[in-house]
């Protein structure tokens, strides 16, 4: 922030510099009269400069952005109108012996009201300069602040779905555990540990806006295991994952609820089924889909109160802004789910 301060000072002063260089930059070679150089040129631009820092730190924040504007038009055409006094009371008073006057009766000099126009047009333009360069500035911190309180509510959103995500996932897997209890303890304990592990990576490691996919695809092995413990010979589940490190990096928790999906509505305890899952990764891309039977759960059924499609749907909204397409379709009696991101 000071070294920022800094290089404005050093830009403030270096483009005064320049002006006050001017009539020698322009003329570079030639004679000067410095009585007139300073008479016309150094004094209007130091009254150019007090016009200007006047307005940029106190007038423009007091008057104009407080929608005063009546009152910085007529504050603003006092001080022009008392700075053209000053320079000719100035240049009258010190300077009139060092520099030839126009012959006003030969017609050399310009009418009063031209001059006074004139001046006031000369006036005006570090006026506007600062009302420009003062607009601008509150324009962007205006837009960074909207940028930032996007960003708060875009962080709000996601942590509050991450959130949900966490219990919809808990309870639909301690209701899984909960069927095997009876049917096989040890099955039971063993979920029940491998479930420990599910939640600690859910808890910690998807903290971070991502997660390496490897680890995402380490973790969805796991759970599909887990889930595996409960159902019968009659469902066949089979998976296909990138064996190899691809270093992507993606949101946590994107592919979980479609899986948690299969297992709830696409498997049966007294007909043949079938759960279907592939990934595949091309270079930026990764393509997620899963096909299972089309099973419902009956109307009384209200684990997982539905929210877990919908909260895949409004994270790749928020994550993915046109970078993402999820499809859901019933064909053969069988679900099909496509999920696709690119990750760039």
């Amino acid at each position: 922030m000071h070294k920022k301060i800094k290089i404005n000072i050093l830009t403030h002063i270096l483009v005064w510099l320049v002006l006050f260089s001017m009539p020698y930059l322009l003329s570079f070679g030639q004679e000067q009269n410095i009585y007139r150089i300073i008479a016309h040129f150094w004094i209007p631009i130091i009254f150019y400069a007090c016009i200007f820092y006047s307005n940029y730190f106190v007038f423009i924040d007091r008057f104009l952005f407080s929608k005063k504007t009546t009152q910085y038009i007529l504050i603003n055409v006092v001080i022009i109108a008392l700075f053209i006094f000053l320079r000719e009371q100035i240049e009258l008073t010190f300077f009139e012996a060092y520099i030839e006057k126009p012959d006003k009766k030969n017609g050399d000099a310009p009418p009063f009201k031209m001059f006074v126009y004139v001046q006031m047009l000369f006036f005006m333009v570090p006026l506007l300069f600062s009302i420009a360069i003062k607009t601008t500035k509150r324009w962007i911190q205006t837009e960074n602040e909207r940028k930032e309180a996007a960003h708060i509510k875009l962080k709000s959103e996601l942590q509050h779905l991450h959130y949900q995500l966490q219990p919809h996932f808990f309870f639909n897997s301690l209701n899984n555990i909960y069927a095997l209890v009876d049917i096989s303890p040890d099955q039971a304990k063993t979920s029940i540990h491998s479930l420990s592990k599910l939640m600690r990576y859910m808890l910690y490691d998807t903290n971070e806006e991502l997660v390496l996919l490897s680890k995402e695809i380490d973790f969805m092995k796991k759970y599909i295991d887990l889930m595996k413990l409960r159902v019968s010979d009659k469902t066949v589940v089979n998976y296909s994952f990138p064996s190899e490190e691809t270093g992507i990096k993606i949101a946590p928790l994107l592919f979980i609820s479609l899986i948690e999906n299969a297992f709830k509505h696409g498997v049966s305890a007294s007909k043949e089924s079938s759960i279907q899952i592939d990934m595949i990764v091309n270079e930026n891309t990764v393509v997620f889909t899963i096909k299972n039977d089309n099973l419902p759960k009956k109307t009384d059924d209200k684990s997982g109160s539905g929210i877990g499609l919908h909260n895949i749907e409004k994270r790749l909204e928020l994550l993915y802004p046109n970078k993402s397409s999820f499809t859901t379709q019933i064909k053969n009696d069988r679900f099909i789910a496509e999920l696709e991101i690119e990750t760039n």
